[in-house]
């Protein structure tokens, strides 16, 4: 049973960890992006964004599977799962949020901009490709809300960078 819960913790942490990575990242600079500023701020963003938002996210799933564990088994210690949990959600959080953040690096910010929307929509696609064959559910329905969860919030990303720079 503990395995069972150890494997479920892991698996909902990278799928939770590249999901976010890619969606924050790219709704984030391509917030900024649209507000006209300058490339290297958009590099410098994305990537304190990455760094900060994966330490946040390895702590809090750190906190929480180790408050879940002691909820469960009432004793207070530091479990191996809770550091492993930790340890694949900044990984996949990093690892994500680097893919579009990468167009920045290459091209200019127009078409790294819709660069970086599509190549975060490709991975959103193969992870709910990747999802669907794990969970052995339907490939297609994950792959659909996958892009449409993502999606709406990069969207919200770039609204908002729009509604502000008009500012």
């Amino acid at each position: 049973m503990i395995k069972r819960v150890s494997s479920i913790s892991y698996f909902r942490n990278f799928i939770f960890g590249v999901e976010d990575g890619l969606v924050s990242t790219v709704g984030l600079i391509s917030g900024i992006a649209v507000a006209d500023v300058p490339k290297e701020t958009i590099f410098v963003t994305g990537i304190i964004l990455i760094l900060v938002e994966a330490v946040s996210m390895a702590a809090a799933s750190f906190l929480s599977e180790n408050s879940a564990n002691e909820y469960i088994y009432h004793k207070d210690n530091v479990d191996k799962n809770s550091i492993i949990s930790s340890l694949i959600i900044f990984v996949s959080y990093f690892l994500s949020g680097m893919i579009p953040l990468l167009p920045y690096i290459a091209y200019e910010i127009d078409f790294a901009f819709k660069a970086s929307i599509i190549i975060t929509m490709i991975s959103l696609v193969f992870l709910g490709l990747l999802d669907g064959k794990i969970t052995k559910t339907k490939i297609l329905t994950n792959i659909y809300r996958m892009t449409i969860v993502g999606g709406l919030a990069i969207a919200v990303g770039v609204i908002a960078g729009v509604l502000i720079s008009g500012i």
